[in-house]
């Protein structure tokens, strides 16, 4: 990431390749949510994209040690690529308790996304205090644990 400052505020510029890491992490943390294999058909359908991107983006995130996948099998996370995924999971779901429940606004996931990339540990910490350390978000999945919430031994 690099910034500029221009009078006294600085403008942060973030990767497009670092949200495109994250996205694939956290669509892979929810296809297994949801109990089923990981497999380059599941994780396109999801993302919407083709499954030669997909394979592409495997073997870019295989290369980072971020997932474990080899042409034809499935995929899992690395122990680093499982800490980017469930935060990206619980910065999601902690904006959409956000906007329901305390701004009392309907969800925008567009709007959640592109916030959930931008936040760090102590901004999503401060949030889920601040919502009181909520267990699901609007749609009924669960918020993953954090610091702030094993701290306050929920």
């Amino acid at each position: 990431m690099t910034s500029k400052t221009f009078n006294e505020e600085t403008l942060h510029l973030g990767t497009a390749e670092s949200e495109h890491t994250e996205m694939y992490l956290k669509a892979i943390w929810f296809i297994r949510e949801k109990g089923k294999e990981v497999k380059v058909s599941s994780i396109a359908r999801l993302l919407k994209v083709t499954q030669p991107s997909v394979v592409q983006m495997l073997h870019k995130l295989n290369d980072s040690n971020l997932v474990l996948y080899k042409k034809g099998n499935m995929v899992e996370m690395t122990q680093n690529g499982e800490k980017i995924g469930k935060q990206m999971i619980r910065n999601t779901r902690l904006l959409e308790v956000l906007m329901k429940d305390a701004l009392k606004i309907d969800v925008d996931e567009e709007m959640v996304c592109g916030i959930e990339h931008h936040m760090k540990n102590i901004f999503t910490d401060a949030l889920c205090t601040l919502l009181k350390h909520p267990r699901l978000c609007p749609h009924g999945l669960e918020i993953p644990l954090g610091k702030c919430c094993i701290d306050n031994e929920l």
